[in-house]
Parts: C-alpha cells; sequence; structure tokens
C-alpha cells in the first residue's frame, strides 16, 4: 500500500504523553468501549497539562469532541493507548518493602525475599536475610586472619635479626628500620578504610590488598634466595671494622619489597576487620552480642597466626634460610585469597557511600565560614534527623523549605550540645552550595571527633607494644636461649604473649563477659573504654618489669665479666616472659576493646576508617618509639656522655632507664585516658547500660 497516499496531519508535541498517532486506510474496528469504566488521561498521571490542540490528546479523551481537522481521522482504538496504573509510577524497592511489612507476601500471591538495606553481595546485588551475614560468614574472615596474619608476623618478628645479620645493620638502625615498617604498614591501614567507605566494598579492597602484599613478598623472596643482591657476606669480630650495610640498588630493592608489603598489609588491615563486624546485625541484641564475640576471636585469630609464625616460621628462617622463610610468608598470603573467597556467597557488604574526609573536611569548613549569628538552635527550626532521609539524599532540599526551617524527614529531635560550634554547619540558604550541610553530617563529624582524644590516649600504650619486635628480642639474643637440648630462637619469644592471648580469649569471652553481664545487669557486661583502661594499666606494669628484668640481665653480666663477650649470659630468657605475658594481656584488652569501640561508635558511613584507628594508633606507637630512641640519645649525650641507648653492646645501654621512662610516660597517659572515659557519652548508651 502506498503510505505517502495517506492523509497526514501536523500533530503538535504534546505535554501529556508522545503516542503517535494512527495511520492507515483500513484501521483495525474499534473495539466496545466499556460502560463503566474510562481510561485515566496521561497528563494527570504524569502532572503534565493537558494540550487541547494535539489531535492525539483530543482522540485519547473519549469524551472531548474531535476537532473539524481531525474529524477525517478513524476513532483510536483502545488496543494503542496503555492503560496507565499507579503502581507502574511505584518504583519496585518500595512494593517489596510493602509487601515485606506483611511477612513477605505480596498482593500477587507471591512471597518476596527481605533484603537488608544498604548491603549487597560479592556480586554487587542486594543482600538478602538470612542468606547472607551471620557467624558463618565471619569464620571465613577469621580463617584468612590467620593467615594473614602469618604471613605478615613471619617476616616482622624476625625482621631485626635479618637486617643485622644478612643486611649488616647496626641493631639502632635494625630497630628503626623495623618500627618504621611496622609503623608505615598499620599507618597504611587509614587508606584502606578510606577505600573501604568511599570506592570499594571491604570484599574487593581485601582481595586487592593481598595481592599487592603477595607481590612485595615476591620481590624479598627472590634478593634472599639470590646472593647477588644481597651485601657480601661480612664475618662480625670484637675489634673488626664494622660490616658494610647494603645500598644502592640492592638496598631500593629491599625496600620496594618492604613497603609494598606494608601497602597490603594496611589494606587488609584496614577492610578485614569491618568486613567481618559488617555480617552481624546490630539492630538485635543477638548481633550486637555476636559483633562482640568476633572480636575477641578476631584477636584470637591473630594470634593463632602469629604463634605459627614465631615459631615454625622462625625456625626455618634461622636454620633453613630467610629464603624459606620468606616463601612461607609468601604461600600463605596467596592460600588467604581463595579461604577468603570462599565465603563470598555468604558475604554481605556495605555499599560505599562517598569520602568521608569529603564530608568532615565540608562540615568544618561550613562551620569556620558561617556567620556570626547562624548558629543553629531549637528556636531557629533546626533538628536533627538521626535517621536517613527517604530518599537516602543527603541534599539540603531534603531538610530546608521555605522561611529559613529546617524539616525533618522522620523523627526530629535537638541539636546535640556538644561540640555545639559545628552546628552553624547546618544553613538552609548557605553562603556556597558546596558547603550545605545535613544535620546528620553535623552529627557524624561530632561523633569523630569525639572519639578521637581516645584514639590518641591509646598511642603510648603501642609504643610499649613496639618493644616486643625490638629491644626485647635484641635482649633476648644475649641470653641463654635453650631449653633442654631446644634452643629456641629469639624472635620466637613472642610465643608468651600470643599462648596466653589464645588461652585467655575464650576465658574471656565465654567466662568473664556473661559474668559481667550477670552483675552489671547490661548487655555489654564489661564497657569498650574499660576493656582499653585495663590494657593501659597492664602496660605500665609491663614497663616496670621490663625495667626490673634488665636491671637483672645486666648485673649477671657484670658478675660473669661478659659485658664485651658475644656469648650467651648464663641467665635463662625465660626472664624476659614476665614483660611478654603482660604486654600481650595488654594488647587483648585494648585491641579488641579499640576495634569495637570505634566500629560501634563511628557512623555507619565511616565505620572503616573509624575502625582503621585503631591500627592508625599501632602506627603512631611504633613511629613514637623511634622518635623517643632519638630524642633520648640527643638529650643525654650531650656533654660529651654517652648517650642511654648506645655502646658497642646492648650491655653498654641503660636500657633500664629507657624503660623506666617509657613507665612514667604511661602512667601520665593513662591519668590523661581516665579524665576522657569519665567524661565520654557513647553514642548508643542505651545499650551500652542496659
Amino acid at each position: 500500500m502506498d503510505v505517502s497516499a495517506c492523509p497526514r496531519v501536523p500533530v503538535n508535541r504534546p505535554c501529556g504523553l508522545g503516542v503517535a498517532p494512527f495511520y492507515g486506510s483500513t484501521p483495525p474496528a474499534p473495539a466496545a468501549q466499556p460502560a463503566t469504566r474510562s481510561l485515566p488521561r496521561p497528563h494527570a498521571l504524569l502532572n503534565t497539562p493537558p494540550c487541547p490542540s494535539s489531535p492525539v490528546s483530543q482522540a485519547v479523551t473519549h469524551n472531548t469532541r474531535r476537532s473539524p481537522e481531525t474529524e477525517s481521522l478513524p476513532e483510536r482504538p483502545p488496543l494503542f493507548i496503555r492503560q496507565f496504573r499507579v503502581s507502574d509510577f511505584e518504583s519496585s524497592h518500595t512494593h517489596a518493602r510493602r509487601g515485606l511489612m506483611a511477612g513477605g507476601a505480596m498482593e500477587d500471591g507471591t512471597r518476596e525475599v527481605e533484603r537488608w538495606e544498604g548491603y549487597v553481595d560479592w556480586r554487587s546485588r542486594p543482600a538478602v536475610k538470612g542468606r547472607h551475614g551471620g557467624m558463618v560468614a565471619a569464620s571465613f574472615v577469621l580463617v584468612a586472619e590467620v593467615l594473614e596474619n602469618l604471613a605478615f608476623l613471619a617476616n616482622a618478628s624476625n625482621l631485626v635479626t635479618y637486617l643485622m645479620k644478612s643486611m649488616h645493620y647496626s641493631p639502632a638502625q635494625s630497630a628503626t628500620t623495623v618500627t618504621n615498617f611496622m609503623g608505615t604498614a598499620f599507618l597504611l591501614g587509614l587508606f584502606g578504610g578510606f577505600l573501604s567507605d568511599a570506592v570499594c566494598t571491604t570484599y574487593a579492597v581485601y582481595l586487592i590488598s593481598a595481592f599487592v602484599e603477595f607481590m612485595g613478598l615476591v620481590v624479598l623472596t627472590i634478593q634472599a634466595r639470590s646472593p647477588s643482591l644481597m651485601p657480601p657476606e661480612c664475618i662480625k669480630a670484637v675489634g673488626a671494622a664494622p660490616c658494610e650495610p647494603v645500598s644502592g640498588s640492592k638496598k631500593a630493592m629491599l625496600f620496594v619489597g618492604l613497603y609494598m608489603t606494608a601497602l597490603g598489609i594496611g589494606g587488609i588491615k584496614g577492610s578485614l576487620p569491618s568486613h567481618g563486624a559488617e555480617q552481624f546485625d546490630e539492630h538485635t541484641p543477638r548481633g550486637r552480642k555476636g559483633r562482640s564475640t568476633f572480636f575477641n576471636y578476631f584477636v584470637f585469630c591473630l594470634s593463632c597466626g602469629a604463634l605459627i609464625a614465631v615459631t615454625f616460621a622462625v625456625w626455618v628462617e634461622d636454620n633453613k634460610g630467610w629464603q624459606w622463610g620468606f616463601g612461607i610468608s609468601t604461600i600463605a598470603i596467596l592460600l588467604s585469597i581463595p579461604v577468603f573467597a570462599a565465603g563470598s556467597k555468604f558475604y554481605r557488604s556495605k555499599v560505599p557511600t562517598g569520602s568521608p574526609l569529603v564530608t568532615i573536611g565540608k562540615v568544618l569548613l561550613a562551620a569556620a565560614s558561617a556567620r556570626r549569628g547562624g548558629t543553629q538552635s531549637a528556636s531557629n527550626g533546626a533538628v536533627i534527623d538521626r535517621a536517613p532521609s527517604p530518599t537516602g539524599s543527603t541534599d539540603m532540599k531534603e531538610y530546608c523549605k521555605p522561611g529559613n526551617t529546617c524539616a525533618a524527614a522522620d523523627e526530629v529531635t535537638e541539636p546535640s550540645q556538644e561540640l555545639s560550634g559545628l552546628n552553624r554547619a547546618v544553613q538552609c540558604q548557605p553562603r556556597h552550595r558546596t558547603l550545605a550541610c545535613t544535620v546528620q553530617e553535623v552529627e557524624d563529624v561530632k561523633i569523630v571527633l569525639m572519639v578521637l582524644p581516645i584514639f590518641l590516649s591509646t598511642i603510648m600504650l603501642n609504643c610499649c607494644l613496639a618493644q616486643l619486635s625490638t629491644f626485647s628480642v635484641e635482649q633476648a639474643a644475649t641470653m641463654n636461649t635453650h631449653v633442654g637440648g631446644l634452643k629456641v630462637p629469639p624472635a620466637s619469644l613472642p610465643v608468651f604473649p600470643v599462648t596466653f592471648i589464645i588461652l585467655l580469649a575464650p576465658i574471656y569471652d565465654h567466662i568473664i563477659v556473661p559474668f559481667a553481664r550477670r552483675v552489671t545487669g547490661t548487655e555489654m557486661g564489661i564497657t569498650h573504654l574499660q576493656r582499653i583502661g585495663t590494657g593501659l594499666v597492664l602496660s605500665i606494669v609491663a614497663m616496670a618489669v621490663a625495667a626490673v628484668v634488665e636491671v637483672k640481665r645486666k648485673n649477671v653480666a657484670t658478675d660473669a665479666g661478659m659485658m664485651d663477650s658475644a656469648a650467651p649470659l648464663p641467665i635463662t630468657f625465660f626472664w624476659i616472659a614476665f614483660q611478654y605475658l603482660f604486654l600481650g594481656s595488654a594488647d587483648l584488652f585494648t585491641l579488641a576493646g579499640l576495634l569495637e569501640f570505634f566500629f560501634s561508635e563511628a557512623p555507619p558511613r565511616m565505620r572503616s576508617l573509624a575502625t582503621s584507628l585503631s591500627w592508625a594508633s599501632l602506627a603512631l606507637g611504633y613511629y613514637l618509639s623511634s622518635v623517643l630512641v632519638t630524642v633520648v640519645n640527643s638529650a643525654t649525650g650531650r656533654g660529651g656522655h654517652r648517650a642511654w641507648l648506645e655502646g658497642a653492646s646492648l650491655n653498654h645501654y641503660h636500657l633500664e632507664r629507657f624503660y623506666w621512662l617509657m613507665c612514667v610516660l604511661s602512667a601520665l597517659n593513662y591519668v590523661f585516658f581516665l579524665v576522657l572515659a569519665i567524661r565520654y557519652k557513647y553514642r548508643n548508651a542505651g545499650v551500652i547500660k542496659g
């Protein structure tokens, strides 16, 4: 048929729906119209004005008289008109939620699964309750942590010995290098936490970081296996010239391997604890208790990996060579990837919500640039919506309405009085659109700023823990390390605190905490800050014990006339075990308490970054240890005096004075923490206090 012969009518673009007119010489016969039902007007459904001049709108509207210019057109059959329903304009998510409120039964009789709001599975699909999350999912995280910490500590615990014997560094250089390496690794946990909150899920960050750590360990393994990549062998003897330390490209290769490993470790530390904690529903008592148990067993698994590292891996390094030691670490981190991935179908991961650093910076800048008279209060209509808006938007349009007042989408409360100066950041008419802040964002930033002093008060404790991998190892190297016919490597000394943690963690979770719950009548039993404070007290005791043991060790060396001898002193290394036991106990209480404290107190959009503060505290503790060594040597070496931490050997060091100094500083730090803990108000005070 010749379509060009058909009469064509100029059609104006409709304001409602773009329904094309029917063209054809023989249209189908119109169907009979129901007497009791008329079609809705499209422009009414879409809130658009009708177009009376449009032949389309006139054809759709059956009760309107057709214009003369369209009189020749046949009646438009209803077959070509879409019958719109209200459900067409409802989101499937809202429809599903309405069905779920009735127990999961939908209007059509089908049963809809209940989803975890804000969480996805490993394929970025919505996570489903009953299928994703829970202790089963967290168990894969715990096993992966055993392998990851084995890979990390197999090197870190004996790295001082490797640098001294293989790279020809002095004891002070070795200690500084190790503390810098470990400090950087833990500090990069903040980067891993940032990526988990802003860019990727914790699931993806772990897999990427594990691969980076694997590549760094491969570099270290290749260097340790190739004599051409190592400095020349040198036999250290009394009175001989010092050996030439590693330099040039060989030194560059050493540090490339170390800091690639540190980057991977940081990513893992910043994502893995949060990923495990995300598997529990914090809105139920059972979920909160499960999360607390997870953090306890996370430290337990840290210790299990450390136990294998400081026994089997260290023995291999000392007796079979460092290429085998690095090889064990490489295999361990490689195995952790499939172990972690095996739980993929059970995981749920928090959806990244954007950079928390941008939010913090925006709120601080908005508060600083606000007018002096712009402080929000109840009198000017500022209210805080502690729940997210229905649309999930953080735009000020969700909160501000004409008249310079703010309306909360749901429940509203008065602005919190803590850090009230930040309330100025909430302006319904901000000076700059980029500085528009919601009240929820301001409250989130307040929480972060309030936990920072607690974070700072734990740095000194981690400075004490840094001694476990530096001076304490060097102390043990000068002592008798034989147990019967077995010679224990000095780097295996952490076996004492590690074993104690492995024994104490289940007792704490299954005996101490339930007993405390019955006594206090609260859900927590022992609060986070009480756990942290217990760890700080134990660190003070540990430093005092370490000073007393060092005095005894030096007295034995003096009495035996072995101050300049390289032979082992006639004193067993079990004396060092006492300081390890106290520091290990401090680590158990403090690390588990910090991880749970930061995760539970932080805003949901900042949890990975906040949890990483636990590792940042460790990092700054290691850095502070290096700074203290430098400052102490500089201050005590003036006027021709020998510095406390310098000498031909450790026997000539005044290490006991350094330990007493650490003890005093730890006591002052505890007083600072005590003031903060008394004044701190928990975000979930009802849960903490019962």
